[in-house]
């Protein structure tokens, strides 16, 4: 695992992806802020992307309802299955947990 700072974040995504190029993507975990401040725990490929999507409201019910306002953390895996086991453990924790990793 490798923890990108958020502010990185809007880095990624500006040349064509990984997977176009040939190359095995990366998958990232990552926390994002919502208007009403709850925090939601996602994955993709591509975090320039999925924040844009989730701010035009593309995407699941839960941040089309509450608004993704900006990524907060994000942590780096090579592959999807330790991605989706560690997006698993971090949606089990609560607010107080989530706030201490961001930390």
């Amino acid at each position: 695992m490798v923890v990108t700072p958020a502010s990185e974040a809007g880095d990624l995504g500006s040349s064509p992806s990984p997977a176009a190029k040939g190359i095995t993507s990366m998958y990232f975990v990552y926390l994002a802020k919502c208007e009403d401040g709850s925090i939601y725990t996602g994955i993709t490929t591509d975090l320039k992307r999925r924040l844009k999507e989730h701010q035009s409201g593309i995407g699941g019910k839960y941040t089309r309802a509450k608004k993704v306002t900006k990524i907060l953390h994000t942590e780096k895996f090579s592959t999807r299955s330790l991605a989706s086991k560690r997006e698993a453990e971090i949606k089990s924790w609560d607010r107080k947990r989530k706030l201490d990793l961001i930390k």
